[in-house]
């Protein structure tokens, strides 16, 4: 087993449980501590004189930060709506009709997925912003509405509900529906009484890693929410860093990742539903035949589209309508030394994560909750995960190694879900037979085990490499402005006044989309195993 050929596979569990700990679990007690103490916390409504547990409950009272919270629930539940309803059918015409450009089009449903949130920020507003092409069009800007988030919301969650989805109707029992159809039951019928209750669950998990994407969602919410429409992790961010009110940031921060961890939960407890055996008696695809099925094929495609191309689209289309002056950005010292920082921190977080999440992989191989441990990072937001190690290390604030570490807690997580299913799936006999045949364990690693665990290491690596460019929410934190990133720099440009900014932005967008996409390829391209979708998002 790959256990003796690396000895100890428990102890290598040591690495990235300390990380975890000292980067993570420590910085979230730390926010806890705050909560409770500091300035806007339940000390200073001690102190007031009101009621010590009314310092918990602050931003309930407040009518202002209960909107943050009830607004942040309402439009990742709208997403969930909107994806649910857009989602299934096109996820239907993909798992059930064969046609030419399929593989292509479930590839491409990855691109939301190594696509910076920023780079898509802009690419909503290159569509339907101010000066977006709908404007130029001749429509209404639908700037200052919450038009812009859900859209931006929809971009990057219709392709985690399409390809869990599909994968759930291919699951379906084809003896049934064909029982079901013998009996005399419409095509229709027989999806809802059939087919439907079996992709349930799937569904559900599915829209449970929605809300939890929207609901604890950063980069879209700065760029699209405005001040009407902005989430509760813009508005922790504001309190942090423009306000100083660390208490009642971390009383919000608490709210925040008390929820989260609530769906979380749930996600987990619908993910062990799912984990059953593939069934042999798939429904075969089909190629389709009548205008009818065509005409559905066409309608999913459009709305892939209009909803995942779109603003890629845009953004590429505007940055050229901006001319050659706009493109001389690409050639500045401020670009330059920004390309240079985002390629040297995210390649020296690509390393440590690869090494975190190789470790952990192996060491949790036998362990459900120790597996389970590596989805942490994914369940705290990075703003929060940012504000808990500015509390926890304030000596560290502008230091690179404390910037690095944070990008390979992000980006880790990938790693070790992809090594993982890698182990899953290997075949224990090859080892063995290795073994028989007078292999040491070490050879029979690196001549059996490593050939087949590379693919899966090299997708993990990918969406690392790819969450590690665009990252933006914890180099806001933690960064000094000698260290701007392609994403800050993109966001400076955003907040300064006129057209000429705009379209500085938008070029940059193009060149940090541009940069995430080669990473991702150069990484992942030459492997021919299917990409797990929902191991990503960032």
């Amino acid at each position: 087993m790959i256990g003796s050929a690396l000895r100890s596979p428990r102890w290598l569990a040591l690495a990235p449980l300390a990380f975890l700990l000292a980067a993570l679990v420590a910085p979230v007690l730390r926010l806890m501590f705050e909560a409770g103490s500091g300035g806007g916390g339940l000390a200073a409504v001690q102190a007031s004189g009101e009621p010590g547990a009314i310092g918990w409950l602050q931003p309930w009272v407040d009518p202002y930060l209960r909107w943050r919270l009830l607004w942040s629930a309402l439009q990742a539940a709208l997403t969930c709506a909107l994806v649910l309803v857009l989602g299934v059918p096109v996820a239907w015409v993909l798992a059930r009709y064969e046609f030419v450009g399929r593989r292509w089009v479930l590839r491409a449903l990855m691109l939301p997925f190594v696509v910076p949130t920023l780079v898509a920020a802009m690419g909503v507003l290159a569509l339907w912003g101010p000066q977006g092409l709908w404007v130029q069009a001749g429509g209404r800007s639908l700037q200052d509405t919450p038009f812009l988030l859900l859209y931006g919301n929809v971009f990057f969650n219709l392709c985690v509900l399409v390809r869990s989805a599909t994968d759930a109707l291919e699951q379906v029992s084809a003896s049934r529906v064909a029982a079901a159809r013998t009996l005399g039951a419409t095509p229709w019928r027989a999806f809802w009484r059939i087919e439907w209750p079996a992709i349930l669950p799937w569904l559900m998990s599915a829209l449970c890693l929605v809300f939890l994407y929207c609901f604890a969602g950063f980069g879209l919410a700065l760029v699209l929410g405005g001040q009407a429409y902005a989430t509760v992790e813009v508005e922790i961010y504001t309190l942090v860093a423009y306000e100083l009110q660390l208490g009642a940031a971390g009383v919000l921060a608490l709210w925040t990742l008390g929820i989260t961890g609530l769906f979380a939960l749930l996600y987990a407890v619908l993910e062990r539903r799912l984990a059953t055996p593939l069934r042999a008696d798939r429904i075969a695809r089909r190629a389709p035949q009548t205008a009818g099925q065509w005409l559905a094929v066409a309608g999913a495609l459009a709305v892939l589209a209009l909803f995942c191309l779109a603003p890629i689209g845009a953004i590429v289309l505007r940055a050229a309508q901006a001319g050659g002056q706009a493109w001389a950005v690409l050639w500045e010292p401020d670009t330059v030394l920004a390309l240079g920082n985002t390629l040297r921190f995210s390649g020296a977080a690509l390393v440590l994560a690869t090494l975190l999440g190789w470790a952990h992989a192996l060491a949790a191989r036998h362990s459900a909750s120790l597996r389970a441990l590596a989805f942490l990072p994914l369940v705290v937001s990075p703003v929060l995960v940012a504000f808990g190690l500015l509390l926890l290390y304030p000596a560290w604030t502008a230091s690179v190694p404390l910037l690095i570490a944070a990008y390979a807690l992000l980006a880790y997580p990938f790693v070790a879900k992809s090594v993982a299913s890698g182990l899953d799936g290997l075949p224990a006999n090859l080892h063995a037979a290795a073994r028989s045949l007078g292999a040491s364990p070490w050879r029979a690693f690196w001549r059996v085990t490593w050939p087949l665990l590379f693919p899966a290491l090299r997708r993990g690596m990918a969406f690392a490499a790819a969450t590690a460019v665009g990252e933006f929410a914890v180099t806001l934190f933690l960064s000094r402005p000698e260290w701007a990133t392609l994403s800050t720099l993109i966001y400076q440009h955003l907040g300064r006044p006129g057209a000429a900014h705009l379209d500085a932005a938008l070029v940059l967008a193009c060149a940090l989309m541009a940069l995430a996409l080669a990473v991702f390829l150069l990484i992942e391209w030459p492997t021919t195993d299917r990409p797990h979708l929902q191991e990503s998002h960032a």
